[in-house]
């Protein structure tokens, strides 16, 4: 049903929730709230106020009326408010008014309480003025203070419950009475009431009751005309409160309090003494005169105010006087501790919080502006504190107190059976151990359910317990029970174990009847019988012994019978003498075979043969204890120290094992323990055994520093050695990554590395060696040089003059050229050239270069350094340079032979023959029929002759001489002109007689010469001498006078002649061959003579080539021989 729960003006209506949350509603206003069964809620009102139940129209109302007239609460303290609940009240919707029906409100986020936990109170009395400290409780608000008559002032309300408030109001009812009998003016300065009120002596109770709670309700400063008129007080009491106004005349002013020393949470209110005024005179009071009022308001001059100080005195003869407002505003801090959070649910991996509003072991899980949060992948049944702070832009709070909460656990695995230890007659002694998975932290209890057999009862629960064993008793004999287990724990129970069965041992059987004499007793020989017993103990009898003895006191019982038969005959006795007889019986034989438990501790295991590197073989014997039973397997546990995690690295029936994959040099400890077919023993006791050691673990990557751009220093650190001290480092270094070499090879742990190149990566590893081997190498370290100035220049040399592209003067210049370095990291921008004495010159970045201007013949060092923007590189080696001398001169140049084809010419000083040693070379050149100057000789000779010439012709030379160092300069043109051309031979003339004594000689004739005239003379021989006989221009002649039978001899010549500056010259050429004749008387004698002289010259001319020819050959043939021994002799052999 729906419950209404009216609030009053004035009224404050707090509900508390179930999880211990507080909700505060002022009046007025309705509050409805839902009751699931239809029920009134508890209702709690503070001493001195009772609630009623009003039903109008099927709504129920409850009304909270004043209890008594008599009950002063403003003379006795207020109870403590609950633990939980901070003495300060956070800004919140809940302290603004709300509306006239409002739903029931959510859970506050920040614990709202009644006004009464939020006063302070300070008293400071004095002859001049009173001082208060005033605790704010709203942080950056802006707040009004007035000063108010206590009269008007109601109570507030607190939450209490009826008992309590019976109790409370009897005990207040008689602290006020001892106080007005002694006079408490003290007490109560020292003792602050819990709300700001006067006790006034000649005021009515019922009037500060019926006022109520209307001072906190009306809001704002209360005037004069407002004092006695809040709702809900009666018209006796409005009616005495107006008489009491009426009564007295005194007129009472104050004056505006001041505000000082403001803070984030408090403030100085100071305030000097009033004065009062009657009948128009003015008094002065003494401060134990007047009740001074603190109100104060957060929601600006018309909202509500709070009283939060009261300091009161025993005049009553004053009326109040409320001074001015005064406002100021709070200074800004972190925010106030809020609320331990509070648990909302839980599951078995996370919780989930709420709060309102230390680092150590704490972490924070949440940071945000949500007011509750879910916590997840905790951990099952786990226990986790938490602690809560808030935070704002001024700073953070403290820490909330530490709460403690537990995740949902998982309900237990089910546990093993039980086993039997030891069975008796009437009992049965069982044992079990912990579900497997369980830790031995977790705190569990064991349910133990037995079914007898027959019975139909079914499991009844005998034992519940944390122990792991307990004893049955009260059982039947030789009878068989069911068992079974169960297991607890915070979260419930698991499932049930196997179900096993146990009996108890049967009894012994009671005694037989006592033997009986059957028939005649014989002197030796006599029947006994007897009855079986009436309690065989639960099982069949199987077995009788009868005892005879002698009845001679002392003597001993011997079994004479023992059988399955219930009578026997007893022979072999002494005639007259008396036996005793007695019998007694077994039941069956139960064969009991207690439960086997598991075995004892194993042996130590130790190491078999010798260990290795990487892997133990250890051997162990069996447990001293089996258990009962036979041992099914072993399990090795392994682990690198006892305060470590144990693995299992065994499990089988062998009583050895190899235990590989473990690190050389290294002690591990080894655990064993046996099985049977109940399960596993306990751990034997440590083994620690040590593999062999092994080659050092792999090194780290080295930590590589450069110094500069050509020194690194390396340095590592030592790996695990593996049992075997390290002896030795290996350092590789290389430019490559895949080939790198050894560098450096010791103890130590650094190196520097010297000697490199600038700006250039380089890569290196390391590897540690010990006794046992050469560990592997280690990452690869990776190092880049800083750039640095150039590397010196290594490839210099001197180009020659083949090598040049451009001709240049070697006597003054010298060509370079050389290789750009390395950079190292820098761009090159030029270099230095130093040569001669210490001359520099800077040129660009060119690999070749022309020194100039320099001194011939003269021998130069010549070395070059590059240069970067970090500066100038190292010189390079110097070269050695010598210059040309200067080119020779050109000779003087002359003709020494003219022809008409040919001219020999000579300059200069020397033989004419070409000399191996001359190194100066001349250069011939003549001019074409073009213009042009073409080379007709170049070579080391002084002569020259140029033939195939034209004749008569002028042709122009000039000459040049070089050597080592050059070419010269060209002389000046010479100009030589050939001679004129002879004429040529003509062949020999012919004699044709004419007559007697007369012939007429005749001879080829010449054309003219380039326009000159041909004249030719004939000779004529009778002996040896020639005489000339004719010269002219004719081709014949005619000889007289000749002898008649003499041999005459005739040649002739052509001539040419020619008129130039000189004159007329004439240049004749060969005679021709001689034509012998002879004069003869007759034609044909003549004739025939004649022919005869020819043949036989020509004849002779041939004899004479013919010899000439025989000599040459015979010349070659000897100097062929002699060629041929030379070189059998001096070559060959």
């Amino acid at each position: 049903g729906v419950i209404l729960v009216q609030v009053n003006p004035g009224e404050t209506f707090t509900i508390t929730t179930e999880d211990g949350h507080i909700q505060c509603i002022q009046g007025p206003a309705h509050v409805p709230m839902m009751s699931p069964n239809g029920s009134m809620p508890p209702i709690f009102v503070p001493p001195g106020y009772v609630s009623q139940v009003v039903e109008e129209n099927g709504v129920r109302k409850v009304v909270v009326l004043p209890h008594s007239a008599e009950f002063h609460p403003s003379m006795h303290p207020p109870p403590h408010p609950p633990p939980h609940v901070p003495h300060y009240m956070h800004h919140h919707h809940a302290l603004l008014p709300h509306p006239p029906h409002p739903v029931y409100p959510p859970v506050p986020g920040t614990g709202e309480l009644p006004p009464q936990f939020i006063h302070q109170w300070f008293s400071e009395l004095n002859q001049e003025k009173a001082t208060t400290n005033v605790k704010s409780i709203w942080d950056q608000k802006q707040c009004f203070l007035c000063f108010l008559e206590p009269r008007s002032h109601g109570r507030t309300n607190f939450i209490q419950r009826d008992e309590r408030s019976l109790k409370m109001q009897e005990h207040l009812k008689k602290r006020l009475k001892d106080r007005q009998a002694s006079g408490h003016t003290n007490n109560k300065l020292n003792s602050p009431p819990s709300s700001p009120h006067k006790v006034n002596n000649s005021s009515s109770a019922a009037v500060q009751n019926g006022n109520g709670k209307g001072q906190q309700g009306t809001g704002g400063p209360l005037k004069q005309k407002q004092i006695g008129k809040t709702k809900g007080c009666p018209d006796a009491e409005m009616g005495e409160s107006d008489t009491e106004s009426k009564k007295y005349d005194t007129h009472l002013s104050i004056g505006k309090p001041v505000v000082s020393d403001i803070q984030a949470r408090s403030a100085v209110l100071s305030w000097n003494l009033p004065v009062s005024s009657q009948n128009g005179e003015s008094h002065s009071h003494s401060p134990a005169a007047f009740t001074f009022e603190v109100a104060i308001s957060n929601s600006g001059k018309n909202g509500k105010f709070k009283s939060v100080y009261v300091v009161s005195a025993t005049s009553s003869s004053i009326k109040e006087s409320v001074s001015e407002l005064v406002s100021f505003t709070t200074e800004s801090c972190e925010p106030d501790c809020p609320a331990a959070p509070k648990l909302i649910n839980r599951t078995k991996n996370s919780l989930s919080l709420q709060w309102k509003g230390k680092n150590g072991p704490f972490k924070e899980c949440y940071y945000g502006h949500l007011k509750q949060y879910k916590l997840t992948k905790l951990s099952p049944s786990t226990k986790y504190s938490l602690r809560l702070a808030a935070k704002n832009d001024i700073g953070m709070s403290g820490f909330s107190e530490t709460v403690t909460y537990y995740t949902a656990g998982m309900v237990p695995p089910a546990p093993p059976p039980p086993v039997l230890v030891e069975a008796g007659v009437t009992w049965l002694a069982l044992q079990w151990s912990p579900p497997s998975g369980v830790s031995s932290e977790d705190s569990l209890t064991y349910t133990l359910d037995v079914e007898e057999e027959g019975s139909g009862y079914g499991f009844q629960p005998q034992y519940n317990g944390d122990e792991l064993s307990c004893t049955l008793r009260n059982l039947r004999r030789s009878t068989s029970y069911k068992f079974r287990l169960f297991a607890y724990n915070s979260e419930g129970k698991s499932s049930p174990s196997e179900v096993v069965e146990h009996s108890t041992n049967p009894d012994k059987p009671g005694p037989p009847s006592k033997p009986s004499a059957k028939g005649k007793i014989h002197s030796h020989s006599v029947k006994v019988a007897w009855e079986p017993p009436k309690d065989n103990g639960g099982s069949d009898i199987v077995k009788y012994f009868l005892e005879i003895s002698e009845a001679v006191i002392g003597s001993k019982w011997d079994t004479i019978y023992s059988g399955s038969q219930r009578e026997h005959v007893c022979d072999h006795l002494k005639p007259g003498t008396s036996y005793r007889m007695r019998v007694h019986c077994a039941s069956d034989i139960l064969t009991v075979t207690t439960s086997a438990v598991p075995p004892g501790p194993c042996p130590t295991p130790c190491l078999a043969g010798k260990a290795k590197p990487k892997e133990i073989t250890l051997q162990w014997g069996p447990p001293p204890v089996d258990g009962g039973s036979d041992i099914t397997e072993y399990v090795i546990e392994m682990a690198n120290s006892e305060q470590e995690e144990r693995r299992q690295v065994y499990q089988g029936a062998a009583p050895e094992c190899t235990v590989s994959n473990l690190l050389p040099g290294r002690a591990y400890c080894f655990w064993l323990r046996a099985a049977n077919r109940v399960g596993f023993g306990p751990h034997s006791d440590r083994a620690e055994i040590s593999t062999a050691p092994g080659p050092p673990d792999q090194c780290c990557k080295p930590a590589i520093t450069c110094k500069n751009a050509t020194c690194v220093a390396v340095s590592w650190e030592s790996p695990a050695c593996n049992g075997a001290e390290i002896s030795e480092y290996r350092l590789e270094w290389g430019q490559v990554e895949g080939s790198m070499h050894v560098i450096y090879t010791g103890p130590c742990q650094s190196y520097e590395v010297k000697g490199l190149t600038p700006a250039t990566t380089y890569y290196c590893r390391v590897q540690a060696v010990n006794m046992a081997g050469v560990g592997l190498f280690g990452e690869t370290g990776v190092v880049t040089t800083p750039a640095s100035v150039p590397a010196a220049v290594s490839a210099l040399q001197l180009l020659e003059e083949d090598q040049m592209e451009v001709s240049l003067p070697l006597s003054t210049c010298l060509a370079i050229q050389w290789e750009e370095p390395c950079c190292h990291g820098a761009e090159i921008t030029g270099y230095n050239i130093e040569y001669g004495e210490k001359q520099l010159v800077t040129v660009g970045r060119n690999t070749s270069h022309i020194l100039e201007n320099l001194l011939p013949d003269t021998l130069y060092r010549v070395r070059i350094q590059a240069i970067n923007s970090f500066g100038v590189g190292p010189f390079s080696h110097s070269i050695k340079a010598k210059t040309k001398p200067l080119p020779p001169d050109p000779p003087h140049l002359e003709c020494v032979v003219f022809s008409y084809q040919s001219l020999k010419l000579k300059w200069g000083e020397g033989p004419s023959r070409a000399l191996i040693t001359n190194p100066t070379q001349f250069n011939l050149q003549m001019e074409d029929r073009f213009g042009r100057f073409v080379t007709v000789y170049s070579g080391p000779c002084h002569t020259y002759k140029v033939q195939r010439l034209s004749e008569s012709t002028t042709y122009y030379f000039k000459i040049q001489a070089y050597n080592d160092a050059g070419e010269g300069e060209f002389s000046d043109v010479y100009a030589f002109t050939t001679t004129k051309s002879p004429p040529a031979s003509l062949k020999a003339p012919k004699a044709n007689q004419l007559e007697e004594n007369t012939y007429e000689i005749t001879w080829e004739p010449l054309q003219p010469m380039k326009g000159d005239s041909i004249v030719y003379i004939l000779q004529l021989a009778a002996g040896r001498e020639f005489d000339q006989v004719y010269k002219g221009p004719e081709t014949s002649f005619r000889l007289t006078g000749l002898q008649t039978n003499c041999e005459y001899r005739i040649r002739v010549c052509a001539g040419r002649q020619s008129q130039d500056a000189a004159g007329s010259q004439e240049l004749y050429g060969p005679y021709s061959p001689s034509a012998v004749f002879s004069s003869q008387k007759q034609e044909l004698e003549s004739q025939c003579a004649a022919v005869p002289t020819e043949l036989a010259d020509s004849k002779k001319t041939l004899h004479e080539e013919r010899f000439i020819a025989i000599v040459l050959l015979c010349g070659f043939a000897v100097v062929a021989i002699l060629f041929a021994v030379v070189i059998q002799y001096f070559v060959i052999k």
